[in-house]
Parts: structure tokens; sequence; C-alpha cells
């Protein structure tokens, strides 16, 4: 009968609890443009025109743009809780686009070259969603103590969002790693379009 009860209260506290709104990332295509009309013409002008990673030149890129509303609330006892964290993120894709019609046979193989990379790229934007969700999850009730004034759980934010997002980023390069290894993914995609087939 107690144990009853309990779940009776525990359930009616749950329901008083405003629940976090669902939220969906947005999703935004860029392109840039190449030319040629065979395979290998396309791919040395993604080599010429692709956005810059480092020293050389990607053949896509993927992106973010985040912005949250966040209440911090200062509580009876000095500490200071983050009560609402709600994510506002863009996922950026930079995808290489043929300039003009291309023929039958090339066509084929750039749109499996195409569809292949991405497919890669929104692995990346799984990535950047994950890190957002684990942030949202972290972020939605932190507390620090002693912070009537709300500054220091700024400070002690950032240095764990900050922690998250080399993690994402590492995660992202053994992906790309694999992915463009002798064998991987990308590496296969690229042969087939320059080797045609």
């Amino acid at each position: 009968m107690k144990t009853g009860l309990h779940l009776i209260v525990l359930l009616a506290c749950l329901a008083a609890q405003p629940a976090q709104a669902e939220w969906r990332p947005a999703e935004r295509i860029d392109t840039y443009a190449i030319s040629g009309k065979t395979g290998i013409e396309l791919y040395q002008s993604i080599g010429e025109r692709g956005p810059k990673a480092g020293q050389t030149r990607a053949i896509a890129h993927t992106t973010f743009d985040l912005k949250w509303s966040r209440k911090y609330e200062p509580l009876q006892d000095g500490s200071c809780r983050l009560t609402t964290a709600r994510p506002h993120l863009t996922i950026i894709y930079r995808l290489p686009k043929p300039s003009s019609k291309l023929p039958p046979d090339t066509q084929k193989l750039w749109d499996r070259f195409i569809d292949g990379i991405t497919t890669h790229e929104r692995v990346h934007g799984e990535h950047i969603l994950d890190m957002v969700r684990k942030i949202e999850a972290f972020s939605v009730g932190f507390t620090v103590p002693d912070d009537s004034g709300c500054k220091k759980i700024r400070q002690e934010l950032t240095k764990r969002l900050s922690e998250l997002s080399q993690e994402q980023r590492a995660t992202s390069r053994d992906f790309d790693r694999n992915e463009m290894q002798d064998g991987g993914n990308v590496h296969q995609l690229i042969l087939g379009l320059v080797n045609g087939g």
C-alpha cells in the first residue's frame, strides 16, 4: 500500500514539472560550383574549389550555428541553478555541385558519388546533434554553490561545454580517418568517380 502511495506522489511530482519542449535542428545546404564533363575533371575541380581544411581542401564540410536560450535562477541558499537551456541549432552542409549539365554516364557516376558524400556529411551532422543533446542534458538543473549573482555558473558551464566540443571534434576526426583511409567508404567513392565505376 505504501509503495502504491509513493508511486502516486512521484507521478504527481513528475506531472507538475514543466517538460522541456521538443526541439528540432534546422538544416541548411550550401553548394560551391565545380566544372568538368568527366569524373576526373569534376574531382580536379573539387581539389581547386573545395572548402579549405587546414593546408588542403576538402570535398565537403559540415559545420553548425548554435545559440541558446538560457534561464538562470538564484536560489535561497546562495547558489545558482540553470533552469532552462533551449538550443537553436542549424547544421550547415557545404557540398560540391556541377555548374553545368553532365553527360549521362558522368551524371550516373556523380549521383553515386554525391549521394555517398552527403551520407558521410550527415554522420557529422549527427555528431553535432549528439553534442548539443549532451550539452542540454548536462545544462538543465546544473547548480553552482555560493553564486547568488549567477556569474560562476557561466564560467563552469563554459568549461564543461568546451570538453563536450572537443569530444565531438575527436569523434568526427576519427570518423573521417576511417572513411578516408585506403579502402574506406570515401576513398571508394573517389575511386568510383575518377575511374568511372
